[in-house]
């Protein structure tokens, strides 16, 4: 099968013609019709994950027809229409048998744990626990942009934030994750406030539900701003990006007793952040995070997708082939593209 493939972190990304993958008793072989280019893969291509092995196919972020069923699969069968959290759990640790299958103790990461969705093919291990039966509704493309950056972040904000209408809500960083975010806390009736420094996906967050933008390029003090427009700061801040100094203005923008809830990875120098601690004791503020989302949590958004209250549709910039993808992987670090890129033409 024809693969996005690397042999080294940081090295050349180039298409290979690789093995196709082999099913597993628990696993099944999916064809890849769509799939999102994402910054964690990005990631992946630097030598952030230590999970990965090399050489290396990464994506994570797929939807597809299942071609090939494992010996042990019960739940679904060749020609179902499927998608997969990015983090798929074992089902028999205690995280998984609390219902916490997104911080398994032995989870399984396509494109990260084992070869990715950047490809015409590939496995997906644990499957009957994790794959998603996609509605008749919801196209592959759709399903791909639900990726890790949407579903994470309704997880930061729904189970994690417990958002709630006329809340304040502060986004900092308006990529996919950001976008994503905004979205869901405007279907869920929050006041939201879009951080970036980019003007341009400033413009498509007030598109999609922000009612605030702050540049903070442009913006001596950011918090200080979210004050001023908030009155008391707000209720929910969510660090979409992921470094130094969205992490300390989304805490530092927070009135007594709200939340920040990390969602951007924090990796290399920004790994251990400076953040206000004397704040967070004196107004007694909670500091979660947010890793992926259950399997079986997908009913909500999918259910909120037929009703039109989610339109993730709209937060696709651009569709590319797998040929274009190499490139665009090492060029994400530059921040260029507005909203999702989705691969469907393989």
């Amino acid at each position: 099968m024809k693969a996005v493939y690397f042999e080294h972190f940081q090295g050349p990304v180039e298409i290979r013609e690789v093995s196709n993958p082999t099913v597993s008793p628990d696993s099944v072989i999916v064809k890849v019709e769509a799939t999102g280019l994402c910054r964690s893969d990005w990631h992946g291509w630097m030598g952030h994950d230590a999970d990965i092995v090399l050489p290396h196919v990464p994506g994570h972020e797929l939807a597809g027809i299942i071609v090939e069923t494992g010996s042990e699969i019960k739940n679904f069968k060749v020609g179902d229409r499927v998608t997969v959290p990015f983090v798929s759990g074992c089902g028999h640790c205690p995280e998984c048998i609390s219902g916490n299958h997104q911080v398994c103790d032995h989870q399984f990461q396509p494109g990260f744990t084992a070869w990715g969705s950047f490809a015409e093919f590939v496995e997906i291990k644990y499957a009957d626990i994790n794959l998603v039966q996609l509605p008749d509704e919801i196209d592959f493309l759709t399903a791909a942009s639900l990726g890790c950056r949407f579903i994470t972040s309704f997880r930061a904000l729904v189970d994690q934030g417990k958002v709630t209408a006329g809340q304040w809500v502060a986004v900092h960083g308006c990529g996919g994750v950001g976008l994503s975010a905004i979205m869901i806390a405007a279907a869920a009736g929050a006041n939201v406030i879009a951080v970036d420094i980019d003007d341009t996906k400033l413009a498509l967050a007030q598109k999609v539900g922000a009612l605030w933008l702050i540049n903070a390029r442009k913006t001596k003090n950011v918090p200080a701003e979210i004050l001023t427009i908030t009155g008391r700061g707000a209720h929910l801040s969510i660090d979409a990006l992921g470094s130094q100094e969205t992490c300390f203005n989304s805490v530092s923008c927070l009135r007594k007793r709200g939340k920040h809830v990390q969602v951007g990875l924090m990796t290399g120098d920004h790994k251990h952040p400076k953040i206000p601690m004397d704040k967070v004791v004196a107004h007694e503020l909670e500091i979660l995070g947010s890793h992926g989302m259950q399997a079986f949590r997908y009913t909500e958004i999918f259910e909120m997708i037929k009703t039109g209250k989610l339109k993730p549709e709209l937060l696709v910039g651009k569709t590319i082939s797998l040929d274009e993808a190499p490139e665009a992987l090492m060029n994400m670090d530059k921040f260029e593209n507005v909203g999702v890129t989705v691969i469907n033409r393989f």
